[in-house]
């Protein structure tokens, strides 16, 4: 990204947007005039992935294709999407009476209990020691027996007054223990009595049974997202297994005949970027990847891997506009599916769809650039996903940018940041088909449409394996 106060990153933009950003732009010295808002400007030229760049998809009428840059002031609003796509998984979820399952405790991060955690014993479910040091009865100084208490044996004889053990931490209280004196805080004499070098209180670093939970007491709720302390939790109060949501299932069909699995870009081909990125994203989001099938510009063979899938979600990758080889569009109509979002104000990423295959299963269409897909992502399929996985939705947050953001006219931006101290600092390389700036980033930073200047709160997303939390679920 340019600094603040210079031309952003024209070369990133696609036609339409940079036609639009000079008109907004009157005194810029790249030019002072331009095409208005109903002058559609040049074709361009068909993008990576099978998406022609300068052309939106929102809704059109009869005479405005799909992908025609008029049907632009159609689309959905950046919020409104989200918002479309978090309605549409819970009537999904309605629709499929998804039965919870039951996973044994090392498949179960990430998902989100179906049942109440509830404790199946006391915990602790026996008196144990809290430290290393002696088990004592009554009054010092105490005469040690030879035989200690180690943790995992069964029941020691109980001690006499003025009776001492050596125990354990986590080792089973003998009966009669009155206290438990540390390591460090005793001394045995010429006659290896026993003692104190500071007072002794009745029950001191003793833990009694039941002074976490008692049987049956709830110990976390419905809804709740299984991190590596709940699973820690459930191991101690007894499960082997928990009762859970079930991932939602996705399928990803990635598109376009130009797409290279290995080797060198060459010949007009390219590497597809999208096939080894969107699986392990969308684990991270709480799906299951079922399958990546790549189908090329094959309508035949996308319309049959659509129609044959019984996923949750399908995942399409390019194909959302209306060139020659963009059958997405065709495909939806001719199989009858609802088109709940046909077009984002959000840019990159603003061809992307979502539509309604069946009452329980969806269609996020992904543009093809790199960039622009992972906003598709981010916009449509992480709501969606959320919301079917019974996910907490993230708290939303803002900081304060570091430097000055172009934005579009009218669309909001998603721009990659890195977070400091002092805020998000914008990074370079965030064009629609470049994928360094977010290889780099922390968090997408939303701007809103005609950008945003240094220091001004930018609301935030999070990319999963960046935050503190269970986002990484690559399993």
């Amino acid at each position: 990204m340019a600094s603040p106060g210079t031309w952003a990153d024209e070369e990133d933009l696609d036609v339409e947007e940079a036609l639009a950003l000079v008109k907004e732009n009157p005194g810029h010295p790249h030019g002072c005039s331009g095409p208005s808002h109903g002058d559609p400007g040049p074709t361009a030229a068909r993008g990576a992935h099978g998406d022609r760049h300068g052309v939106s998809n929102g809704p059109a009428g009869p005479s405005e294709p799909p992908g025609s840059p008029k049907s632009h002031h159609h689309a959905t609003p950046w919020p409104e999407a989200r918002s479309a796509a978090e309605r549409a998984a819970r009537s999904a979820a309605r629709a499929a009476r998804r039965t919870p399952v039951s996973v044994p405790l090392d498949a179960a991060l990430g998902l989100t209990l179906a049942a109440p955690l509830t404790a199946l014993t006391d915990l602790p479910s026996f008196d144990t020691s809290a430290m290393d040091g002696w088990a004592v009865a009554g009054p010092g100084p105490w005469t040690v027996r030879d035989e200690g208490v180690l943790a995992g044996h069964a029941e020691a004889p109980p001690l006499t007054d003025g009776g001492a053990a050596r125990i354990a931490t986590g080792a089973r209280i003998p009966p009669d223990t009155t206290a438990v004196l540390r390591t460090e805080h005793g001394r045995t004499d010429d006659r290896d009595r026993l003692h104190p070098t500071r007072e002794v209180v009745h029950g001191q670093d003793i833990r009694p049974r039941g002074q976490e939970c008692r049987s049956g007491d709830q110990l976390l709720p419905v809804g709740t997202l299984t991190t590596p302390p709940v699973l820690g939790l459930a191991a101690a109060a007894g499960y082997d297994t928990l009762t859970t949501v079930p991932r939602p299932r996705v399928d990803v069909l990635v598109l376009g005949d130009e797409l290279l699995t290995g080797g060198l870009p060459h010949d007009g081909l390219i590497r597809d970027a999208l096939g080894p990125m969107l699986p392990h994203w969308l684990r991270a989001l709480g799906a299951e990847v079922r399958t990546v099938r790549r189908i090329g510009d094959d309508a035949e063979a996308l319309e049959r891997a659509v129609t044959t899938s019984d996923a949750d979600l399908i995942v399409t990758t390019g194909g959302t506009a209306a060139g020659p080889v963009d059958h997405v569009h065709p495909i939806l109509r001719r199989i009858g599916a609802d088109l709940l979002v046909d077009g984002v104000k959000v840019r990159p990423g603003h061809p992307m769809l979502l539509a309604r295959v069946k009452d329980d299963q969806h269609l996020v269409g992904l543009p093809g650039n790199p960039l622009a897909a992972v906003s598709g992502l981010l916009t449509l399929a992480e709501p969606l996903l959320r919301t079917l996985a019974a996910r907490p939705a993230p708290e939303r947050y803002t900081l304060p940018l570091r430097d000055a953001v172009h934005g579009h006219p009218y669309d909001t931006r998603l721009v990659p940041v890195v977070l400091r101290e002092d805020g998000a600092a914008p990074l370079h390389y965030n064009g629609p088909a470049m994928l360094r700036g977010i290889a780099a980033a922390d968090a997408l930073a939303v701007v809103p449409p005609g950008g945003a200047r240094s220091g001004q709160e930018a609301e935030l997303l999070d990319l999963p394996w960046a935050t503190a939390g269970i986002g990484v679920c690559f399993t």
